[in-house]
């Protein structure tokens, strides 16, 4: 039998195979019969019971370690007046309020500030440059930055008589790479969930409410856009969030990454040229797909989410409806939206199932109209030598078993008052997906193409 076409994304054989295509890379996925039948979740092996020091002390990431990492672009805090954005906050004042969510730059870039001068002739913003002067001319901040650089230089393989031997004025001039470099992290504030007795009831993205979700959503766009605006030569800005080790995670501690490259990538650059010969891809074969095979999960207003076909791993897939393409550009409520989706899937996936946030936008070059997007995947599962010598992968759980999976535990969720209000979870009248059409996707608009980057 030939291989599925991108016009035909599922295909379910007679013996209960269930063959599928991604219609944007391409990939070529295979579910088994039988081979789904295994727990998803990795526990904590023999944990161990908390006690107070903690909840601030277990991870470099936690609250009271604040001088083990890189020092803080921004923090968003929650007080009387709401939540408010701090910038530039020094070290002796770091305690001075509570941050829910820190940007921290990553220690060990993926793509690192001298990367950018070396190929670039790279330049930081004054912006950039006052915090960095600021921060070195204070003594607690010349103290970290020396801690900090010197740290890095060890993790590099310098013996440790090279390192004391480096001299501090060296270490101060590189640490600018701190302040203007592209790669942040965004770290939430738990380690642990709020009155966790043991070392298994970890705080994952799903243990937040739904507003804290959405500050943390806020937060991160707001980043993106920053990294943008920061860097001209970064064509664009990938964000991603590891949970657990088995999915990448440094850290147990809730956190997500963003990484400003030279190039759009080879996802993103292949779709946008899909795009240019089906500028309704995302209509056509992915969420009419997802509807004729009845496996759209929930939506509210602005976004809406179904379970994915053609990944590795077995993927929910969070779209926003908005006809605006660049997270940063769209409304509140549209933010709100997508966020309140995102957080139902992680609630319902659970905090101990590893698993790979990765977002998809549309980078200010490009020049086709792309939806904003969220695929949250299971990594559930390892990729072997069939997946290797075939390009056909493995994935142990097809899209309606993913589907059945959810379902119930997001109207769990509801019952228990963890999911946004404005959710509408498994429609199961046909005659309402023909009403809606889903128009905000069907007549997608081009009209946001010149819009500068603006920072919330």
């Amino acid at each position: 039998m030939p291989t599925l076409g991108l016009t035909e994304a599922i295909r379910t054989m007679p013996d209960g195979t269930v063959k599928q295509v991604n219609p944007l890379s391409g990939v070529e996925v295979w579910t088994v019969p039988g081979r789904g039948n295994r727990p998803l979740a990795t526990p904590v092996n023999d944990p161990r019971a908390l006690s107070a020091d903690d909840f601030g002390h277990s991870c470099a990431f936690c609250a009271d370690r604040m001088a083990e990492t890189p020092p803080e672009k921004a923090r968003r805090v929650h007080g009387a007046d709401g939540w408010q954005t701090l910038t530039g906050v020094l070290p002796e004042h770091l305690h001075d309020t509570v941050a829910e969510f820190r940007r921290i730059p990553n220690l060990f870039e993926i793509v690192g500030y001298p990367y950018w001068v070396a190929n670039y002739d790279y330049k930081p913003s004054p912006a950039a440059m006052a915090r960095y002067r600021a921060y070195r001319n204070d003594a607690g901040g010349r103290e970290h930055l020396l801690a900090i650089s010197r740290t890095k230089l060890a993790a590099s393989g310098l013996a440790p008589a090279q390192v004391r031997a480096t001299p501090d004025d060296e270490l101060l001039d590189d640490a600018i790479g701190f302040f203007a470099g592209g790669h942040d992290v965004i770290v939430a504030r738990r380690h642990f969930v709020d009155g966790a007795t043991d070392s298994s009831q970890l705080a994952g993205s799903g243990a937040l409410s739904p507003d804290e979700h959405a500050e943390y959503m806020r937060f991160t766009v707001d980043t993106l856009a920053d990294l943008y605006r920061q860097n001209r030569y970064a064509r664009y800005v990938a964000v991603f969030q590891n949970w657990l080790r088995p999915a990448g995670a440094s850290f147990d501690h809730l956190h997500k990454q963003l990484v400003a490259i030279d190039q759009h990538g080879t996802q993103a650059a292949g779709e946008v040229e899909r795009l240019r010969s089906n500028p309704n891809i995302y209509n056509d074969l992915l969420l009419g797909t997802a509807v004729q095979h009845n496996l759209v999960i929930a939506e509210n207003d602005s976004a809406i989410v179904f379970a994915g076909f053609g990944h590795r791993y077995p993927t929910l897939e969070i779209y926003s409806k908005s006809a605006t393409c660049e997270p940063w550009n769209q409304s509140d409520k549209e933010l709100d939206d997508m966020s309140a989706l995102v957080h139902a899937c992680h609630a319902a996936t659970g905090m101990d199932v590893p698993s790979n946030e990765e977002w998809h936008h549309r980078a200010p070059d490009m020049d086709v109209p792309m939806p904003w997007r969220i695929n949250l995947k299971w990594r559930v599962s390892t990729l072997a030598g069939f997946e290797g010598g075939t390009k056909i992968y493995l994935n142990t759980i097809d899209p309606w078993h993913l589907r059945d999976r959810v379902v119930p535990r997001l109207h769990a969720l509801r019952r228990q008052g963890r999911l946004a209000d404005n959710i509408l979870l498994d429609i199961e009248c046909p005659a309402q997906y023909n009403s809606l059409m889903y128009n905000p996707l069907l007549q997608r608009r081009d009209t946001n193409r010149d819009r500068p980057i603006r920072i919330r």
